[in-house]
């Protein structure tokens, strides 16, 4: 199977995903056409523009103008910083100023339609010719959501000994060097020779890219193509979008001043989805109020786990704003999740509390009626005799 031919069935396998899919040469800008986008553009302008219009109905034209301009804007010289701010953007959406009379009102324009995964618009563009300064690049697929790039996709002839999934990913970093405006709004970088294939962010070394195993969480696919069983597990139009939200974390590094751009494993996106739709069914008036346990083995994330199931606690809706409380049975491993935690607040939209006694901690308790996230260890939670914790 040529490299050509991979291409073809990884495009039809995001059409039957519902992406619509288009070739780049029949959408860009020529001197003998007039497409959608011209070399230069990393977003398609008029694809992002009628998806702000159709997801904010309550934006008037000028919001509607200085949020697609804030889309587009870099405040960062650094790319990762840059992408993390775009990241933010397009998770929690953007504000917008509006002044009506003497007041000065703040509006949200949001980039995606997380409610109505239909109201997206999903395209999958193959040979994306992008240019910058005296650079021409052409990645294989992207992966488009309202006009905005955030997957790139890059393959290798399988049949060729030179052309390997390690060559893919030497591919995009030298992409990273010479295009890095399209990698301002890149979320997931996808590898794969036909065989193998292999998932990762911006700042993943190639150790950090990994499989996607799974499609259903249900069990490991084998004997499949690992490029149709990453697509078929990550790109489903409403699974792309959960992932994006929720499962991608800038995780700060103190010592390098700087982020690491994680994306969750195969494992940690189920794990922490079935944990979530058992934490749902257990807070109905019917449940047994039992949630289930979650085992993890020795270096498999089970921190990051914690905080991608505390991301999801605090946006979803039923909820309503929850107390998290994380109890552990030691100190070092109280301030080793704290650490964890505390690196990943973007995800977590606040600051987590440490308890530094218990006294402490019944004061962080009672000054919230709802919200916060909170460390203890159990000897912390234990109260003293006569000493009831608030319900």
């Amino acid at each position: 199977m040529t490299e050509d031919q991979i291409e073809q069935n990884a495009l039809e396998l995001l059409a039957s995903l519902g992406w619509q899919v288009l070739h780049g040469s029949d959408i860009l800008t020529t001197s003998d056409q007039q497409g959608e986008r011209r070399p230069v553009d990393a977003v398609i302008d008029q694809r992002l523009k009628n998806a702000l219009k159709r997801i904010n109905l309550d934006l008037n034209e000028s919001a509607l103008d200085e949020a697609y301009k804030k889309v587009l804007r870099s405040n960062e010289p650094d790319l990762l910083h840059d992408n993390r701010q775009f990241h933010n953007l397009l998770v929690n959406g953007i504000d917008i100023e509006n002044r009506q009379g003497d007041e000065i009102r703040t509006q949200k324009a949001r980039l995606f339609d997380f409610d109505n995964p239909v109201n997206n618009e999903l395209v999958a563009v193959n040979q994306y010719t992008i240019m910058q300064d005296e650079y021409h690049r052409r990645p294989d697929i992207i992966l488009l959501v309202n006009g905005m790039p955030l997957g790139v996709i890059e393959l290798k002839d399988p049949t060729d000994e030179d052309a390997t999934i390690k060559s893919a990913f030497n591919q995009l970093q030298t992409y990273k060097a010479e295009v890095p405006n399209l990698f301002r709004f890149n979320e997931l970088l996808i590898i794969s020779d036909g065989l193998d294939a292999e998932v990762g962010t911006i700042s993943s070394n190639f150790e950090r890219f990994t499989p996607w195993k799974t499609v259903d969480g249900e069990k490991e696919h084998s004997g499949e193509p690992m490029l149709e069983i990453l697509l078929k597990g990550m790109c489903q139009p409403d699974r792309f979008l959960d992932i994006i939200r929720s499962y991608i974390v800038f995780e700060r590094d103190e010592e390098k001043h700087t982020y690491i751009k994680k994306l969750a494993a195969y494992h940690q996106y189920w794990a922490v989805n079935k944990a979530l739709d058992s934490t749902l069914n257990s807070i109905q008036p019917e449940s047994d109020h039992r949630i289930g346990v979650v085992w993890h083995t020795q270096g498999s994330g089970k921190s990051l786990s914690m905080v991608f199931y505390s991301g999801k606690l605090v946006i979803d809706q039923q909820m309503q704003n929850p107390t998290i409380i994380v109890i552990t049975d030691r100190n070092d491993l109280d301030d080793q999740l704290f650490g964890t935690f505390g690196n990943c607040n973007d995800l977590l939209r606040q600051i987590p509390l440490q308890a530094d006694s218990r006294n402490n901690l019944q004061e962080l308790l009672n000054q919230r009626e709802a919200g916060g996230i909170i460390f203890t260890t159990n000897a912390k939670f234990f109260p003293e005799e006569g000493d009831d914790y608030p319900e």
